[in-house]
């Protein structure tokens, strides 16, 4: 049986279609309803502007980019490990843009990239996770899941893509254990 996904660390757009598949991902995602720093519409060209930005960090070990290929090769999901820390925390990193695609979810894709930011953040160093995602989405129940702490929420955090101002939960995880 063929795999319905692989993960993978990248620092450079290595195929001819990352670019696009990446900035599909992200105007799906927020024409989803997804609260992940951008607003509908979504233009193509400031989706590419966004994840060129973020293969520049990653190429400069400032964060991890990891993604989720199908079986034919299309990036699918993503997450992001920012490592680039202050100088008084370089035990921590911060999770990002745990990103996936609506046709591709409820096959586990999520619940693997963050497996794998686990390891990334772990062979960088780092014993301390911390992350925010949109109260009552239903990230907070993946991330409960998966052993993060909830430690608290933060009312009109953010807008929705939409429009509407949406509140934040906060997480962390220990990796030291």
């Amino acid at each position: 049986m063929q795999p319905i996904f692989t993960i993978q660390q990248i620092t450079a757009l290595a195929r001819p279609d990352d670019l696009p598949a990446l900035s599909e991902l992200l105007i799906d995602c927020v024409e989803g309803g997804a609260s992940v720093s951008f607003m509908q519409p979504l233009a193509p060209a400031k989706a590419d502007a966004f994840w060129l930005g973020v293969i520049t960090s990653a190429a400069a070990a400032q964060r991890v980019l990891l993604v989720a290929r199908n079986p034919v090769g299309r990036i699918v999901g993503t997450v992001q490990v920012i490592t680039s820390q202050p100088e008084n925390q370089p035990h921590r990193a911060d999770i990002s843009k745990l990103l996936v695609h609506r046709s591709a979810r409820c096959q586990g894709i999520a619940a693997a990239l963050m497996d794998a930011a686990d390891v990334a953040a772990r062979a960088a160093g780092k014993s301390l996770l911390v992350l925010d995602t949109a109260t009552g989405g239903g990230a907070e129940s993946l991330y409960q899941r998966l052993g993060w702490i909830q430690c608290g929420m933060i009312p009109d955090y953010a807008l929705w893509p939409q429009g509407g101002l949406c509140s934040t939960t906060l997480f962390y995880k220990s990796l030291s254990a």
